[in-house]
């Protein structure tokens, strides 16, 4: 990108950039932001950074083409930019770990976005498109899997492996009703039971296959 300015412009090329990875970096700056913006990527993994609010909603108001977006070990002020109106329609989400995530903020992030403008009608929630909910580490509970479950009917893959110790053997019953849930984690969920999970199996059995690749480890069998 150093060798002159046709060089710089055809290395910013959004073909070569789908994918940006500034994680762990300990200062997201100015720079960075404007560089990401010139490059596009359709994947951009932020994971542990300071990110700002201010910061992030600057971002994905200028990047509608990302369909990937992991947050993991960010905060929930940060995060809090995707309740908006410029959030993308992802079909990948991480906020594995993310601090004061909880049942709330869950609910704040699948409501239709409060900043539409004027004629904008379209009350569903920005993040419908997912289909793959990475929540590992969450202080969350069964009412959150409901409100995840009605608002991403296209819902393929979830993670709630890991501390998510509020989620108990009922959420299992919410999954009946996603057609499109092919994986669901929830190993080490200590209120989740191996004889529930087998129930569902069991029960999904008439309709879908599923089978236990691990302990708690949910899978559609092909």
């Amino acid at each position: 990108m150093r060798v002159c300015r046709t060089w710089n412009r055809w290395c910013c090329d959004k073909h070569l950039w789908t994918k940006i990875n500034v994680s762990r970096c300990k200062s997201i700056t100015p720079l960075m932001l404007s560089g990401i913006i010139r490059r596009q990527p359709i994947m951009l993994d932020l994971s542990w950074t300071n990110i700002s609010k201010k910061q992030l909603s600057w971002l994905i108001n200028r990047l509608p083409g990302l369909r990937v977006l992991i947050l993991s070990g960010c905060s929930w002020a940060a995060v809090s930019a995707l309740c908006t109106s410029s959030c993308p329609l992802l079909r990948s989400l991480d906020l594995q770990w993310v601090e004061g995530l909880r049942d709330t903020q869950i609910k704040d992030l699948l409501s239709p976005p409060t900043d539409n403008r004027p004629g904008q009608m379209d009350t569903r929630s920005k993040l419908r498109n997912v289909l793959d909910l990475r929540l590992s580490g969450l202080d969350i509970t069964d009412v959150s899997l409901r409100l995840i479950i009605k608002n991403m009917p296209l819902l393929k893959h979830l993670d709630l492996s890991y501390l998510c110790n509020r989620i108990t053997d009922q959420s299992l019953s919410y999954f009946k009703r996603c057609a499109s849930i092919c994986r669901i984690d929830l190993r080490f969920c200590k209120q989740v039971s191996r004889q529930a999970c087998e129930r569902f199996i069991a029960e999904m059995s008439v309709s879908v296959s599923f089978g236990l690749k691990e302990e708690k480890l949910l899978q559609k069998l092909s």
